[in-house]
């Protein structure tokens, strides 16, 4: 039985990692996008509503979920490289945010077009890093725990294919 709150497992984080792992963290970034838009783009409103659990977020929440969360990722690795003292990120009221009217009520094309810029920009932008770059951290408060940019962009990548893989199940498909 998958696990419904965390299909894909949560999130586990590694002290370091390898190169090639980096190359994918970044081309699982740069085409997330697609992979969301192959899978919602056809959906009407009904099915928009559809959740992947009791209590859950419903497709549309989540869609603009994802691209409010890309922009706070990429926003914090910016912030991270560019100011030395960027150590407390920014931080969102997830489930506000997820019952405002735009997750409640807009139509997602516009969310998935700032999930592929965004992510296009992340990507472009963490390829260019070097290890100083990678390893400036800052604190998690909600996770309790120091990031550095080659974590951060482990946790972004979880976070990408984690509600995927919850509008999968929502659709009824296979994880």
């Amino acid at each position: 039985m998958t696990d419904r709150k965390f299909p894909i497992g949560p999130f586990v984080l590694k002290d370091d990692y390898a190169s090639a792992e980096i190359e994918s963290f970044i081309q699982v970034i740069r085409n997330s996008a697609s992979e969301y838009n192959k899978l919602v783009e056809n959906l009407g409103d009904g099915d928009l509503t559809k959740i992947y659990r009791e209590g859950s977020w419903n497709i549309r929440q989540l869609v603009h979920h994802v691209a409010d969360i890309a922009l706070l990722h990429y926003f914090r690795m910016k912030k991270a490289v560019t100011e030395p003292d960027y150590k407390d990120p920014t931080m969102i009221n997830m489930d506000g945010w997820a019952v405002t009217s735009d997750s409640l009520e807009m139509p997602i094309a516009d969310s998935l077009h700032i999930l592929a810029g965004t992510n296009q920009r992340y990507a472009y932008f963490a390829a260019s890093l070097d290890e100083e770059a990678f390893a400036k951290a800052y604190f998690h408060p909600l996770r309790k725990i120091w990031l550095n940019q080659k974590q951060a962009l482990a946790m972004s990548v979880w976070h990408l294919q984690h509600h995927l893989a919850h509008i999968k199940l929502a659709l009824g498909e296979e994880i």
